[in-house]
């Protein structure tokens, strides 16, 4: 009797594939493509520096204390509008539009203050813009100061700073990393997965020779 041993159907195996990266390699990149991109930003931008200036609302003896904090609140309103800022400019000897984008008034819920912020590339050029609204400022809220009865006075005069408010190259990079890492992450997330549909199945041979066909 003859035996017919199995057969495998098909190719011997898949050939041979390059490896693909892991899945946590997007990760890995993002965080340092955009690591070394926030980096260099950091580097490449111009450092910004930023001065204060504080004035302060007094009543008189005529007047409610509690109406001070009011008007503290409208001043620091009216900080930045132009008629404000047209005064300050010559002070500052930059133009008004300037004043209009580095400039900005913080008034606080608790006491009668205004914080008059300046931002600039030149340290100096910050304090001399935070001085001149605030002078500015003080200045024309005095000149109704016989119907308001509160006197707006400068409290402390902004400083040259001397380091930038600006994020440094560390930060930025640090930033950027963090930013990196989550869009490799989402990447990852909505890249599309392959279904593996290889076949590599065996099928049993003919079946094995018939009954002997009688004997001679």
């Amino acid at each position: 009797m003859t035996d017919s041993p199995h057969r495998r159907v098909g190719p011997a195996g898949p050939p041979a594939r390059v490896k693909r990266l892991p899945l946590w390699s997007l990760i890995a990149a993002g965080v340092l493509l955009g690591g070394a991109a926030g980096g260099a930003y950091g580097v490449v931008k111009t450092p910004q520096y930023s001065a204060t200036s504080y004035v302060i609302a007094v009543p008189d003896e005529k007047s409610d204390p509690s109406a001070a904090l009011g008007f503290a609140q409208a001043y620091g309103r009216v900080a930045t509008q132009i008629a404000v800022l047209g005064e300050a400019q010559a002070r500052a000897k930059v133009p008004v539009r300037k004043l209009q984008s580095s400039v900005q008034a913080v008034t606080s819920p608790d006491a009668p203050m205004v914080a008059v912020s300046a931002t600039s590339a030149k340290p100096l050029e910050a304090a001399a813009m935070a001085n001149a609204v605030a002078r500015a400022l003080t200045d024309t809220a005095n000149r109704t100061q016989a119907s308001t009865r509160v006197k707006l006075l400068q409290f402390s005069p902004a400083m040259k700073p001397t380091s930038p408010s600006s994020a440094s190259p560390e930060v930025t990079a640090l930033v950027g990393a963090s930013a990196g890492g989550l869009l490799g992450g989402l990447v990852m997330l909505v890249r599309p997965r392959r279904e593996r549909t290889e076949s590599n199945a065996t099928v049993p041979g003919p079946a094995a020779a018939a009954d002997l066909q009688g004997s001679v």
